[in-house]
């Protein structure tokens, strides 16, 4: 292809948003998402919550696809019980990004999790969750920095070579890997802190950290790059 490729970024809906005089349910995506995208080089669509069953007509649409971050995944989502420490589900949210994320790996079309969309990427494959870590979100509201590892070898460690110091805000992480998913960076507690399809699977990558919130483009470039071919 030529020119600046489409990647579609997850959005969410949230009640009260407020502009003028009007106060009414929006869909949402914190401003990094679109601006790092369009940093890396690619033009960013912001995908509203939609019906499942059309979530491959609208991956067929892009080149490629990010799942945000946000809240924790429903642990019924990968056979679990609910720890005190988890979040209130987000059902609806859960079953569109499911469905995104199974069609953009139906279709080959490159495909990055971003934090919870990591998470569920994990879940999409059969994987499970650890329903809180402490040391990863230390002050409520308010992204930390801590360094990752890349594992040599890998799509992470082909777009960020060496250790680097990452904005990070959350506190599940993966436990068991999805089928096909390996671990491709770990923080120095042994967290995976990224996640991929190796060798002929298409480009498919997870991140636990916030490259929105941060100045490093090389994660999402990575992604832009893939989504040119």
């Amino acid at each position: 292809m030529t020119g600046r490729p489409l990647i579609g970024v997850s959005t969410y809906l949230e009640s009260g948003a407020r502009w003028g005089v009007w106060e009414l349910e929006a869909a949402l995506l914190p401003a990094g998402y679109p601006r790092l995208v369009q940093r890396a080089g690619g033009l960013a669509a912001m995908l509203p919550p939609d019906a499942p069953e059309r979530a491959a007509a609208v991956v067929g649409r892009l080149d490629g696809l990010v799942i945000a971050g946000g809240p924790d995944v429903e642990p019924v989502r990968y056979g679990a019980e609910p720890d005190p420490r988890t979040g209130p589900p987000a059902r609806a949210r859960d079953a569109w990004e499911l469905a995104l994320i199974e069609a953009a790996l139906a279709a080959g079309v490159p495909l990055l999790g971003i934090c919870r969309g990591m998470q569920l990427l994990n879940v999409a494959l059969g994987g499970t969750l650890v329903q809180h870590i402490e040391g990863h979100a230390e002050v409520k509201g308010v992204f930390g920095r801590h360094p990752v590892k890349p594992v040599p070898g890998t799509l992470y460690a082909a777009a960020v070579p060496e250790e680097t110091s990452v904005p990070t805000y959350h506190h599940q992480a993966v436990d068991r890997l999805g089928t096909g998913l390996v671990p491709s960076a770990h923080a120095a507690d042994g967290t995976v802190e990224a996640v991929e399809l190796p060798g002929g699977q298409g480009w498919v990558l997870g991140v636990q950290w916030h490259p929105e919130m941060g100045e490093d483009v090389r994660v999402m470039r990575a992604l832009v790059e893939a989504a040119t071919h």
